[in-house]
């Protein structure tokens, strides 16, 4: 599959389109705020307000998502709690797949936020198996029942039922619904795309590696220290 940061005029034209009718069906469907902020944190580590925030938006069958993800991986474990980072699901409508597979996440994080993650891993591991061309001659029950089958090697075998339970669910198709909504509002047309303490990185649809990264945090993380150290005390 190539590449999905250089975008053509018609999938973004396709993508507004496809938002614009997504808007008015979520309007509709839905009158009030969601009741919980969207987006997945990674290893519960929330942080505090001298914490630096990093908001990654993804699409689980996005090769470039795949690409950015050890790199960012890499940066909070060197930085620990200093990061904290979430996670938004942006299921792009020219990857076939997208949805359900953000979908399939919801349902994992719905049955334990531990699970988020690890599944999130192996979409990207195996993410061939849900490309546009490997599955154009299944139905949408078909592609459903492969994705159960290939969430529960991930999470545990004993969570079948309730993984195929969770499709039929309508708060967890409204919950990605969400997802989709909630990243467009950032102005987010692609994957992956990242903030830094809510400020848009550049290069939108390209992975950063760990040198960028570093690149990034290291000035931050830097200023909060010195601003640490001059905090004046008053006796």
């Amino acid at each position: 599959m190539h590449r999905q940061h250089r975008f053509t005029l018609t999938q973004i034209l396709f993508f507004i389109l496809f938002v614009v009718n997504l808007s008015i069906w979520i309007a509709q469907a839905q009158n009030l705020p969601p009741a919980r902020y969207d987006g997945f944190v990674y290893e519960n580590r929330q942080g505090d307000l001298d914490s630096i925030l990093i908001e990654a938006f993804f699409d689980p069958v996005c090769p470039d998502s795949r690409d950015s993800w050890p790199a960012l991986k890499e940066a909070l474990k060197h930085y620990g709690s200093r990061v904290w980072l979430v996670v938004h699901l942006l299921p792009l409508p020219y990857h076939d797949n997208a949805f359900v597979s953000s979908r399939a996440l919801h349902i994992a994080n719905t049955l334990n936020s531990s699970f988020t993650f690890p599944l999130l891993e192996q979409f990207f591991k195996h993410q061939e198996k849900f490309y546009n061309a490997k599955t154009i001659n299944l139905s949408k029950s078909s592609i459903v029942k492969e994705i159960v089958k290939f969430a529960t090697v991930a999470v545990g075998n004993s969570y079948s039922s309730v993984f195929e339970s969770g499709f039929n669910d309508r708060k967890t198709d409204l919950k990605t619904r969400v997802s989709f909504k909630y990243s467009t509002s950032r102005g987010v047309f692609g994957t992956p795309f990242f903030f830094v303490n809510g400020f848009v990185l550049p290069d939108a649809g390209s992975p950063l590696d760990y040198h960028g990264w570093r690149s990034i945090i290291d000035p931050l993380v830097g200023a909060k220290s010195s601003q640490r150290i001059n905090v004046p005390h008053f006796i």
